[in-house]
């Protein structure tokens, strides 16, 4: 018997199920095909108020030369494609993979395209490549060395615990090991913040151990918070040949017996500038050192690292890095060279992997200037010195105490109309200014604080009490603290995944410092319900998106200045005007000036929503944009008001707006109008009519008798009716179901309810005519 279908009326699936698998699985151990594979976890879409996902890219078939190394992708198409159609999916996705061969077919055949010769070609269905065949291509065409071989053929730390690399992961597992075996010695890899470094050096490194490759492993990081938490975590299957160095306790003649050692380079070279790593290894110890974040710091640092470098130079050396454009400190580049592979921010949110974030943009009356008037003191009677302020002075050299507040009021008001209990971090100008903003949110947000004194702490590196709260703000478990007001601590490092709302009211002066900050949100916690991110910049720091680096391709920083120690210098070309905040040494007292002295007002608010690339994908007043949108619905307020009153359900058109990413009760709260009708609020938005309380409408139709038509329980019906419009809307009435709840059940079941108005089409008709009345003077 022949196929039911003729193969041009069969489906993709039917395709592969008939001719394209069988012919692959002739030629490949099943073991080593996968379909259907899921590649990526589908981009993150924000829109408006809400948030839904892509469908992930899936590769019809990858082939493997062993657990973790796929060597071929087939694209299959029906067969009212040729042969070849599906090839230049399969090429994208062979590039985003990594691998060497990309296959497509309709049933009819495979086209072949070949990434390490060029070349491609046609042929027939049973004339599919074996697996010896294809493998001993790969090994002959990419001039494969035994020692590579033997390194490829090492497999991941697999567990019940621990997830197999996401291919961007693998990826770079596998082009450090391979390059490794090739005897490179200096390997830069860059990925974005959030995107799992420090498993993908793990695995880097455990595969090094059990191939034999490397035996001596140095992991150099510079926060003991990141040494902790990658040896607890990532590095947890290797605690055995693990320890931490601490240079006043080590024995030199006994610390030789581990295989990964973990540093600080703060620990290796003291701050009494000695060399401890010489007095306790010999420069020739460790075969691989991992340097952590290695764009960091400043110049005294680098000089740091770079000792401990140059003492184990024989050493294979990977710097690790989320932002590896050069700043006047550090020159990454020059040091490391160019990076084996990028997986950059922009790549992390298309894919799904990291969290998407919109940015609100605040301005207030005094952002672009304020001047204080003709001998005016500040609070202590100081002389306010005479210039015109600007937002690079507001908390470095002039404290005005009612910006302080008004930025305060605005998170708490953000806070409370999303979610009072979401992390989020205040970066701040200073020490000094992350305790202002910390003492303004906890006095507006009394309710909270009564709850537990830790919603809101100064986590800064001079508050002994903050930093030891540290270890909870960033667990995903702990609730408190809830909002954290630093001024440099969390900018970097620290991994504080459920971070839903960041805040900038400190000028920020670098992209990679800018880089950093964003990073700090992008992680994503699905199950425990973080989607995405905002962003509410007090600074109009995010300005910086529109400068090319944001994303762009890695350069060399002309005013590369290795020789200057406190970065006093000149400041970032990012932004030429930043004041930086002189030294405490300087004994400059700032002015301080209170309410009376200068009172602020919050003036503009946009709400951006940012591409991958930083471009700005819609920028608008929320209020704007659902103007915008209902006026394209409908085109005048007439029209409106007939395409409302011809609804059967006005829930309709709540739910269209709805789709718009336009949530009109979260808007109308945020326009305190939370006692207005839906219908009254578009009309007001969209068309600027004033707008009645539902109270008010309520009262009208009183006013009208519309009630004298009827009588005894049909009338008590439709009052409550009116009272349950007033308190909760008309979406509620047209509900038949309100009638099983108080105080009609009282009146009976919902039929014989009916009953009352000559059954279930009578009452129906009452209801349209109450709702007729309800919006009465407008269809008039």
């Amino acid at each position: 018997m022949g196929t039911i279908l003729s193969k041009k009326q069969m489906s993709e699936e039917d395709i592969k199920l008939q001719y394209i698998t069988p012919s692959i699985t002739s030629k490949w151990n099943r073991a080593k095909i996968t379909m259907e594979t899921r590649i990526t976890d589908g981009k993150i879409n924000l829109k408006g108020n809400f948030v839904f996902r892509e469908k992930p890219k899936r590769a019809d078939y990858v082939l493997y030369l062993s657990a973790n190394n796929p060597i071929a992708i087939v694209e299959a198409k029906d067969n009212t494609h040729s042969i070849s159609h599906g090839l230049q999916q399969a090429i994208a996705y062979a590039k985003m993979l990594d691998l060497p061969f990309a296959y497509s077919s309709n049933g009819d055949g495979f086209a072949e395209h070949d990434f390490l010769t060029g070349q491609e070609r046609e042929f027939g269905l049973d004339e599919f490549p074996t697996e010896q065949e294809l493998i001993e291509r790969y090994k002959k065409e990419s001039g494969i060395t035994p020692q590579q071989e033997v390194a490829i053929e090492q497999p991941y730390y697999s567990s019940q615990n621990t997830y197999p690399p996401r291919y961007y992961q693998r990826i770079a597992i596998n082009r450090t090991v391979d390059a490794i075996a090739r005897g490179q010695q200096r390997l830069l890899l860059v990925m974005a913040t959030g995107t799992g470094k420090t498993y993908t050096a793990f695995q880097i490194v455990y595969r090094m151990l059990q191939s034999g490759l490397k035996r001596k492993i140095l992991y150099l990081a510079d926060r003991n918070i990141l040494v902790d938490q990658s040896i607890q975590q990532d590095f947890a299957p290797l605690e055995k040949v693990i320890h931490k160095i601490n240079v006043t306790k080590d024995d030199k003649s006994t610390i030789t017996s581990h295989e990964v050692y973990f540093s600080l380079y703060q620990q290796l070279v003291g701050d009494d500038d000695k060399e401890h790593f010489s007095e306790l290894f010999l420069p020739d110890f460790f075969d691989l050192i991992i340097v952590d974040e290695c764009h960091r710091g400043s110049a005294k640092e680098e000089s740091r690292w770079r000792r401990i470098l140059e003492y184990f130079k024989s050493a294979t050396q990977i710097g690790m890095t989320a932002t590896p454009k050069e700043t006047k400190y550090i020159s990454n580049l020059s040091y490391f060279g160019e990076p084996i592979y990028t997986y950059s921010l922009k790549e992390g949110i298309e894919d799904g992997f990291l969290a998407p974030f919109k940015v609100i943009n605040i301005m207030t009356d005094i952002g672009e200037g304020w001047r204080p008037r003709k001998g005016q003191r500040d609070i202590n009677g100081m002389e306010i010195p005479d210039r015109i302020y600007t937002s690079s002075d507001y908390d470095y050299n002039i404290i005005i105490e009612d910006r302080i507040q008004q930025v305060a009021e605005e998170i708490t008001k953000y806070l409370k109309s999303t979610d009072r209990m979401a992390k989020t971090i205040v970066f701040c100008a200073s020490e000094d200014a992350a305790l202002r903003m910390r003492n303004a949110l906890a006095n507006l947000n009394q309710d909270m604080m009564q709850q537990n004194p830790d919603y809101v702490v100064r986590i800064t590196g001079g508050d002994d009490y903050g930093k030891s709260k540290l270890k909870y703000f960033i667990s995903v478990a702990e609730p408190y603290p809830v909002i954290a007001t630093t001024s440099k601590l969390l900018s970097t490092g620290a991994d504080c995944k459920m971070t839903k709302l960041i805040v900038l009211d400190e000028m920020i002066g670098s992209m990679t410092e800018f880089k950093q900050i964003i990073g700090r949100g992008t992680r994503l916690r699905e199950k425990e319900g973080k989607t995405h991110f905002v962003v509410m910049d007090f600074r109009n720091v995010t300005r910086l998106f529109a400068d090319p680096d944001w994303d762009g391709p890695i350069e060399m920083d002309e005013n590369y200045h290795p020789k200057d120690p406190n970065g006093y210098g000149k400041a970032d070309p990012v932004q030429p005007g930043v004041i930086k905040e002189p030294p405490a040494s300087y004994g400059i007292q700032k002015p301080i000036v209170d309410r009376n002295g200068c009172k602020v007002q919050i003036i503009h608010k946009t709400v951006s929503v940012y591409d991958t690339n930083g471009k700005l994908l819609r920028q608008e007043s929320i209020v704007d944009y659902t103007k915008e949108n209902i006026q394209g619905e409908y085109a005048s307020l007439d029209n409106f008001i007939r395409q409302w009153s011809a609804h059967e359900k006005k829930e309709e058109i709540r739910d269209l707006l709805h789709d718009r990413g336009i949530d009109l009760e979260l808007l109308k709260a945020d326009q305190n109008m939370s006692d207005v009708d839906d219908f009254d609020f578009i009309c007001h938005v969209a068309f600027d009519k004033k707008p009645l309380t539902r109270k008010e409408r309520a009262n009208n139709v009183k006013k009208r008798d519309f009630f004298s038509k009827y009588s005894g329980v049909a009338r008590e019906v439709l009052e409550a009716l009116l009272d349950k419009y007033m308190n909760t809307g008309i979406y509620e009435i047209e509900k038949t179901e309100i009638l099983k709840l108080d105080p009609f059940f009282k009146l009976g079941k919902p039929a014989k309810i009916a009953g009352y108005f000559g059954g279930k089409q009578g009452y129906l008709k009452a209801v349209k005519e109450l709702e007729k009345a309800i919006y009465e003077e407008v269809v008039s």
